[in-house]
């Protein structure tokens, strides 16, 4: 598997908040896709946390995993 912490740019992308993450403002994991790319940061994370990049094929694992 292949996790790196994003260096570039990703302004253009759409987030979208994890059905899992809470509603009252705790838990606030987001996603966002490209092509070949799944990004996942931390939304309570003031000024920008890190932002990991994952493939296609280890993000389908993973969910695949946290489903079961």
């Amino acid at each position: 598997m292949s996790v790196e912490q994003v260096s570039e740019s990703v302004s253009g992308l759409r987030w979208f908040k994890s059905s899992y993450s809470g509603s009252g403002g705790g838990d606030c994991v987001e996603v966002a896709a490209d092509l070949d790319t799944v990004y996942v940061r931390d939304s309570k994370v003031v000024g920008g946390g890190p932002i990991l990049r994952v493939g296609w094929g280890e993000w389908a694992a993973f969910v695949a995993l946290t489903v079961e």
